[in-house]
């Protein structure tokens, strides 16, 4: 989950201070002298200011996650339990075909880790300290095995890729709405250019329309889940990655929402929410391994 979050997160950030940047240098022009749209300059723009912001975003991934997170990354361990998480990955990567990742540590009592990096032989892989106090050793081998997946299916990849499909048509009909409102309720004939109240509103489109967007993004990081569980299952043992999942299941059972917070939550997997949840639901997860599909 915190590898999408910080990835998505990083993205708007990009895309927002681009933007931001082409309007303070007026170079962001899509109305010819007439005031007419030019569809073909907007959609172009739409596409280099869309992949921009993902491109930077999968490059500065190893830096912002590590800053975010405040991850130590391990680089002389000092405890039987860095050596064996050092060399755990050593081995799943070798095994894995991938370059062998950083691998750092996190404070926070969530039993969580993640990969992230935009170089399969140059990821990162970092856990959280909840996970190595609350998992077994075999149960933590399994959750390094679904990560190490993660970078050897080249996950952090597609997703930049499909982020910036998804950023172009954002900003594409982002923009038209800024200008429809310009034209419309502010009456500007677009002959001087877009108003403030033009890019007031596509930054307001764009918030909306990017919420919005981000389910195909959360549908695509569902689906790669189950394939990384596969991949942890080859690499650590089937068994140790349904024990593994069904640990993190009583882990949140245990934190589960007040009745009264729970509309408020996505951890049920119910409705609107399931659209905005960035891993399936843990049955089913367990489920699928246990099935094999």
């Amino acid at each position: 989950m915190k590898r999408i979050f910080l990835f998505i997160l990083t993205n708007l950030a990009v895309v927002f201070v681009i933007n931001i940047t082409l309007r303070l240098l007026g170079v962001d022009r899509v109305l010819d002298q007439s005031g007419g749209i030019n569809f073909n300059a907007l959609l172009v723009m739409s596409a280099v200011i869309g992949f921009s912001g993902s491109i930077v975003s999968l490059l500065m991934s190893k830096w912002s996650a590590k800053r975010m997170v405040g991850a130590q990354v391990i680089e002389n361990p000092i405890d039987p339990t860095e050596r064996w998480l050092v060399e755990t990955v050593r081995r799943q990567a070798n095994a894995a075909g991938i370059g062998m990742p950083e691998v750092a540590v996190y404070d926070a009592p969530d039993v969580n880790a993640f990969a992230t990096g935009w170089n399969r032989d140059a990821a990162l892989v970092a856990v959280s300290t909840g996970l190595l106090y609350n998992m077994s050793r075999d149960e933590a081998e399994a959750v390094l095995g679904h990560e190490i997946s993660h970078v050897a299916n080249g996950d952090m990849v597609t997703l930049a890729l499909i982020q910036g499909v998804v950023n172009t048509f954002v900003i594409f009909f982002a923009k038209l709405f800024g200008i429809l409102v310009d034209r419309v309720l502010l009456k500007n004939d677009g002959r001087n250019g877009r108003g403030i109240g033009a890019f007031v509103a596509e930054m307001a489109a764009q918030l909306v329309l990017g919420i919005l967007a981000s389910m195909i993004v959360m549908w695509f990081s569902r689906q790669r889940e189950f394939r990384a569980d596969a991949g942890g299952a080859n690499l650590a043992g089937r068994n140790k990655m349904i024990a593994a999942l069904e640990k993190l299941k009583i882990n949140h059972e245990q934190t589960v929402l007040p009745e009264k917070m729970a509309a408020f939550g996505i951890s049920g997997g119910k409705g609107m929410s399931r659209l905005f949840m960035t891993h399936p639901p843990l049955d089913e997860r367990i489920e699928a391994l246990r099935t094999g599909s």
